[in-house]
């Protein structure tokens, strides 16, 4: 399944079979739940309703409802890719005839329309006798018709073509963001060790069970969530919390499957089982969180419902009533119903909508914004709320020196110290002293005896003192932290920031304040926003401190911190309530949350998950872009209600002239083909537009 209409065309055919009752389908997970009484409807023959569709069955007969897909063929190996390729050579080939010979290049264009619309009209018919007659396939299907019955072939071709096109391509898009999901859950490990009466073996991490004891080595992913019961190490969480700094983990404290064990070997015993992890949670978030959107239907398959048949049935009534019961002539009123197909042929509806998203993406794409589709254009025109992540969305996502102080006052010295000791480490906040050291033109003074103490710091010999560098509370172990010190600590600590203490011969010298620092256009962007009448919020799941201390300086309306990624989206729902909410995230931690709110925005320089989850992705990393894309959103949304007025006004004015007779076959043409180029031009305004304001 690759889109809504998919999903209801599958809903509606099978929810009327006798006996089947509570049907639900999952468009993300490719599912279907149901309650059948196989006394009335074989289960089989349900599995046949869908296979008529168009679809593969497969039935999960342990009752299952982990995720499963197919492995997907390269898009051209497809039979939507042969159908697009195949109606792409046929109506190409006959443009080019008819450029020599019109006349033959007329039959070419009806061997192509009819080529391309039998597996359309195929499906159309199944569905409909399955009891879904009004899909996009019937839709297309009866313009198609009409187009080459009316003698307009070379259109009919074109529409069918695009339309095959654009079904390959939402299965591209649909497999791309499944991918995604899966590549979350492979973080978890396939194997780990486990200790048994003294002994370590190998095994799937899947068989694991709460109470086992989990081996975690440095450079692991943790397999497991768990509680610590051995050892000391720094977890990097960030891919889960969205925690910026690296954390100490010890004895008694929690663990989250996917973390990455950085320093020390770990003793973990087991809470959950694989399937009911962190990153299973967040994975099932994901996917609860799109069912539960349940994007409308396209447009022009709702729209259809009335407009086609309505058409059709006017048509009918004008070929046949006026001949049978006013004595009309037959060829004059045949004549007049032929044009009122060609009126109900909804090419230039057709184009309205998708012509004002092209022009609308293309222009996003020019500034660096890749937005995944006009469903989500116009989610983000009726946008009120922005929430954003905070760790490398409005910040850089790499900490970086504040302050330094010295107690002798002298700061050059005290960094010179530090990177002494730093020297060799991969440790984000080793970088930062390096980096700072660097900047000042500092050189490292020599150490010796340098060696990290697993989940505390690092330790060392610089000018023949024993130095140790860590968080306070663990300098504190390693020395006497002065009155002076600690309050320059706590002011640091306020301010949000990270502090690193060095203690030199068991007294404390010095402290070092990190801090994740904003994007240079994070608080311009975030003004931007409020220009547009929109409140913000920071939803972070870094300490509460930083967060607010960040969230203050930005701007942001509401700032809440330490929120875990179930929190988060739990955050979403409850302020979505009456109001409609955009989520701008970068990390694995905030799939499920982009996934719940109304669109999600990811920065480009994100997870591949986060990129594949949101609706946006910002390849310019530009806080500004949020504010750009949904002024573009509710630029669209203005330019299809203008579209469609003008593609409904034309067809309308010539609806009742052809019943009157006022107007014949060729008015009728300009009717359908002068709206489509009204259309276009409307549309293609928005290419001129910036920052989506025309």
């Amino acid at each position: 399944m690759d889109c809504a209409s998919c999903a209801a065309t599958i809903r509606t055919a099978v929810g009327g079979m006798p006996g089947v009752s509570d049907v639900r389908v999952s468009l993300p997970r490719e599912m279907m739940f149901l309650e059948v009484d196989e006394a009335r409807t074989p289960l089989s023959k349900v599995g046949d309703a869908v296979s008529r569709l168009g679809y593969q069955v497969e039935l999960l007969e342990d009752g299952s409802t982990e995720t499963k897909h197919a492995a997907r063929a390269p898009w051209w190996r497809t039979a939507k890719g042969i159908h697009a390729i195949i109606g792409g050579l046929a109506t190409a080939l006959a443009f080019a005839v008819s450029h020599v010979s019109p006349e033959f290049g007329h039959w070419f264009f009806i061997a192509a329309a009819l080529l391309l619309s039998v597996p359309i009209a195929r499906r159309a018919v199944n569905a409909a006798m399955l009891g879904a007659p009004f899909t996009i396939e019937m839709l297309m299907t009866i313009a198609v018709v009409g187009a080459v019955i009316i003698g307009e072939p070379a259109e009919a071709s074109v529409v069918v073509f695009l339309f095959a096109t654009g079904e390959v391509l939402e299965g591209y898009a649909a497999g791309r963001a499944r991918a995604g999901i899966e590549a979350l859950a492979s973080l978890v490990p396939d194997r780990a060790f486990i200790e048994v009466d003294g002994e370590i073996r190998e095994v799937r991490a899947a068989d694991i069970k709460p109470g086992q004891i989990v081996l975690s080595r440095p450079g692991d992913r943790v397999a497991v969530d768990g509680e610590v019961v051995d050892g000391r190490s720094y977890l990097d969480e960030a891919a889960l919390t969205g925690e910026s700094m690296p954390v100490s983990r010890g004895p008694g404290e929690q663990v989250f499957a996917g973390s990455v064990n950085m320093d020390a070997a770990l003793r973990i015993r087991a809470d959950r089982t694989a399937s009911d992890n962190t990153i299973a949670r967040i994975v099932a978030l994901v996917e609860e969180a799109q069912d539960a959107k349940a994007p409308a239907e396209r447009f022009i398959d709702s729209f259809s419902r009335i407009y086609t048949p309505l058409i059709v049935a006017i048509a009918a009534l004008v070929a046949l009533v006026p001949p049978l019961m006013m004595g009309g002539e037959w060829q004059s009123w045949i004549y007049r119903a032929l044009a009122l197909l060609l009126i109900g042929c909804p090419c230039a509806l057709v184009i309205s909508v998708p012509a004002a998203i092209a022009s609308a993406l293309s222009s996003a794409a020019r500034a660096g914004i890749l937005v995944k589709g006009g469903v989500v254009l116009e989610t983000l025109a009726k946008a009120n709320v922005v929430a954003f992540d905070k760790t490398g969305t409005l910040t850089k996502g790499a900490p970086a020196v504040t302050d330094v102080f010295a107690l002798d006052g002298d700061e050059r010295q005290l960094l010179s110290i530090a990177a002494a000791i730093e020297v060799g480490s991969s440790h984000p906040l080793a970088e930062a002293v390096l980096a700072e050291a660097e900047a000042r033109s500092i050189s490292p003074a020599a150490a010796t005896d340098v060696k990290a103490i697993a989940g505390r710091g690092v330790s060392g010999r610089t000018g023949g003192r024993d130095v140790f560098i860590g968080a306070p509370r663990f300098a504190a172990e390693m020395g006497t932290i002065g009155d002076s010190l600690a309050r320059r600590i706590e002011t640091f600590e306020q301010a949000g920031a990270t502090v690193a203490v060095v203690v030199e011969d068991g007294r404390g010298i010095g402290a070092i304040a990190l801090r994740d620092e904003p994007r240079a256009d994070a608080v311009s962007g975030v003004a931007a926003l409020r220009a547009l009448g929109i409140e913000t919020m920071m939803l972070s799941g870094d300490n509460p401190v930083t967060a607010a201390a960040i969230g203050r300086a930005i701007g942001i309306d509401d700032v809440r911190g330490g929120m875990l990624p179930a929190e988060k989206v739990e955050a979403l729902r409850s302020v979505s309530k009456g109001r409609n909410t955009v989520m701008v995230g970068d990390g694995i931690n905030d799939a499920a949350a982009l996934a719940a709110s109304g669109t999600g925005v990811a920065m480009g320089s994100g997870t591949g998950l986060a990129r594949e989850t949101a609706g946006v992705a910002l390849m310019g990393n530009r806080v500004g872009d949020v504010a750009r894309v949904i002024a573009l959103g509710r630029a669209t949304m203005a330019n299809i209600r203008q579209n469609i007025a003008i593609a409904l006004g034309l067809k309308a004015v010539f609806l009742v002239t052809t019943i009157l007779g006022m107007t014949g076959l060729w008015i009728a043409v300009f009717a359908d083909t002068g709206a489509t180029v009204l259309v276009t031009m409307n549309a293609m305004r928005l290419l001129l537009s910036r920052g989506g304001r025309e």
